[in-house]
């Protein structure tokens, strides 16, 4: 049963988007399903004995995971239903990649409990700055919604995505805070791998290009804070700070293992 679940989560995600809006609850509850079969997947593939499964599919995943948890919360409170057209369909391919690149077991014995807090963490911090992505395309979207003569409208089906939105000042205000959050629990990332990095990780710390990528993802979400603080930035430069930092992140963990995995064919034990 496990080998067909991920297809299952994946099939139900689609299927959310063929929801109308009116029937928002059905769209919701059948989020919370594909969300729970994928959290069941990730935890049966993740998780082994005294061993822990990394690879750039399965950090993906998990990572989306996280991201439509904070998503599923934010919906509540906020109709964001037309995030769900940029959200869902990659999560549905992150959730059937783990069967094609399932990456590697590291054993647990000899590692300090701190390992497995730093991983949570950290896919705690990619996740919610996932979605911080995915909300920054959508307010650029909303955007250029805005600002575009009615001589040239955006199509039927995008009018209704952007129309379903708060305003845009609610989005801002919904972008930095998961941005504050994902930026507390990236510093305690990095934190965590610089002070500890032998005892959680297994190895000396180095400046290898993870490091200095995650490093110059986090100065460009503090500087972004820094600059909504103290200098009110808003608009474009906020969104092109919040997807350069996504990005940059991005590089440093899943396009790392996936360069090593699928292109060089190297084991991350």
């Amino acid at each position: 049963m496990q080998i067909y679940l991920p297809f299952i989560a994946s099939a139900l995600y689609l299927a959310v988007l063929f929801v109308p809006t009116r029937l928002r609850t059905l769209g919701a509850i059948l989020s919370a399903l594909a969300w729970l079969v994928h959290g069941v997947t990730l935890w049966g593939s993740v998780f082994a004995s005294d061993a822990l499964r990394v690879g750039f599919a399965v950090m993906l995943s998990s990572a989306l995971w996280v991201t439509v948890s904070v998503y599923l919360v934010e919906n509540r409170n906020f109709s964001l239903e037309g995030l769900k057209f940029l959200l869902l369909p990659p999560v549905a391919l992150a959730t059937v990649l783990p069967a094609a690149f399932p990456g590697t077991l590291i054993s647990l014995d000899g590692k300090t409990t701190m390992f497995p807090w730093h991983f949570a963490v950290a896919l705690l911090a990619y996740g919610t700055l996932t979605i911080a992505a995915f909300h920054a395309l959508i307010m650029t979207l909303q955007d250029k919604h805005l600002h575009r003569l009615r001589a040239k409208p955006l199509s039927p089906r995008l009018n209704q995505i952007v129309d379903n939105l708060p305003p845009l000042m609610k989005m801002e205000k919904i972008l930095f805070r998961l941005i504050s959050l994902g930026f507390i629990l990236l510093t305690l990332t990095v934190l965590s791998g610089v002070v500890f990095s032998e005892q959680v990780l297994g190895v000396a710390f180095k400046w290898d290009h993870k490091t200095i990528l995650s490093l110059f993802s986090w100065l460009l979400f503090a500087v972004l804070l820094a600059g909504r603080h103290w200098r009110g930035w808003r608009g474009k430069t906020v969104l092109s700070f919040t997807l350069s930092g996504f990005l940059t992140l991005l590089l440093a963990y899943v396009g790392s293992r996936f360069v090593l995995e699928v292109l060089l064919h190297r084991s991350l034990a």
